[in-house]
């Protein structure tokens, strides 16, 4: 393709989504925001450039064509009991602080309307979801609090097992889900939480789907087939989804995306943790240690081409309807080339172009298919009204 050619595409890219915005499922900038500055917003301020130490903020959003957002109100999977929900409760403050400091551009949305709302008005809509049950520490009173301040998905597990649900990079522990997990998912879709099963097992992702009866989501997650990690979803998960609803997010985190970067990511994990560092951390000192690791050791880079592979094989075994996207910034230190940060969009959409995606088809991709999965397990919430919320707990059911 030639540079006029590929400008024209990315053109016309911008041009759709002007029309219709991406809604991206999982960003990490509270987490962020937590680990560089501890939430001193002056330190960080998103309404100018913060490229030299995030990947995300209000400009780079606009120039991406960023219309809704889900901020993960993510916290690690070694905080457990009361001081996980605090800290979620903390990076649920700071996603609040954000809204009040910049309303011009960004909008609270706990429903599909207000995203339609926020677009209408020109502002970013901004939704958050939990990412770990670790978060509820085994109540479902706290999922439910967590619903009333405004989360509207949570991640059923992180990186580790928790007791009713077993994690992609872990161990088998419980088998999937277990009889309070499944309540779990029962009381989400009553009080209308989307379910993530990004991070879960592929045997927790096939009982969530058995058991719920609103959509699921995978809010950054890519395609097993294509690259043979356990974090992404295989075909007969994917293949499930039609009849569920739900949408599987593609995610653009390199060793999730591109095999060659499977091994050489371990390697650059066990090289932070021998520093005494955590293998998630992307502090300006993790990232030198990062960046002189990738000095020593070139990294495999991903590219555009290598995200729109895995949209096709997606779109191919789910279907159109269960497509959209999740990139995950902030919450990597690496980035395919072309998707550097959130102002990337248009080149993804424009790759997809090229390969011959319909403009109704990217429509349903950026926007459609996530505000239809919200509003639909928004429909599932009003017709359960009529169950009292569930007071199980953990040992009444798991014993």
């Amino acid at each position: 393709m030639t540079p006029v050619e590929n400008d024209r595409l990315v053109l016309r890219a911008r041009e759709l989504l002007a029309a219709h915005p991406v809604v991206d499922g999982h960003n990490d900038l509270p987490w962020a925001l937590r680990e560089q500055v501890r939430y001193d917003l002056d330190r960080r301020d998103i309404a100018a450039d913060q490229s030299a130490c995030l990947h995300t903020d209000i400009p780079r959003l606009r120039a991406g064509g960023v219309g809704a957002q889900f901020w993960s109100v993510y916290v690690r999977s070694d905080l457990a009991g009361d001081e996980a929900v605090s800290a979620t409760l903390e990076q649920i403050d700071v996603v609040g602080q954000l809204l009040a400091r910049y309303p011009g551009d960004l909008a609270r949305a706990t429903t599909a309307d207000g995203m339609e709302s926020a677009r209408a008005e020109g502002r970013i809509a901004s939704l958050m979801g939990a990412e770990g049950g670790h978060s509820i520490n085994n109540s479902l009173a706290t999922l439910r609090a967590l619903h009333t301040l405004g989360v509207r998905y949570m991640t059923l597990t992180h990186n580790d097992n928790i007791a009713w649900a077993d994690s992609a990079t872990d161990e088998p522990g419980v088998g999937g889900l277990s009889p309070f997990g499944h309540e779990v998912v029962r009381e989400m879709n009553r009080v209308g939480m989307l379910v993530d099963l990004s991070h879960v097992a592929a045997t927790t992702m096939r009982d969530a789907l058995a058991v719920s009866v609103a959509p699921v989501i995978f809010s950054h997650s890519s395609a097993r087939a294509v690259c043979d990690h356990p974090r992404n979803i295989p075909d007969d998960v994917l293949a499930l989804l039609p009849a569920n609803g739900g949408v599987a997010m593609a995610t653009f985190v390199p060793k999730f995306v591109l095999p060659e970067a499977v091994e050489w990511t371990r390697r650059a994990d066990e090289n932070m943790r021998a520093h005494g560092l955590h293998h998630l951390a992307t502090t300006p000192d993790a990232m030198k240690i990062h960046r002189a690791f990738e000095e020593a050791n070139p990294r495999p880079v991903a590219t555009v081409a290598t995200v729109a592979d895995h949209l096709d094989h997606m779109r191919e075994v789910a279907g159109v309807d269960h497509v959209g996207i999740g990139g995950d910034f902030d919450g990597t230190a690496f980035t395919p080339a072309g998707l550097e940060d959130v102002a990337g969009y248009p080149n993804l959409i424009a790759e997809l172009l090229r390969r011959g995606w319909s403009e109704p088809d990217v429509a349903k991709l950026t926007w459609n298919n996530a505000v239809r999965a919200l509003r639909d397990a928004e429909s599932v919430a009003g017709s359960l009204r009529h169950r009292p919320p569930s007071n199980a707990t953990l040992a009444e059911l798991d014993g």
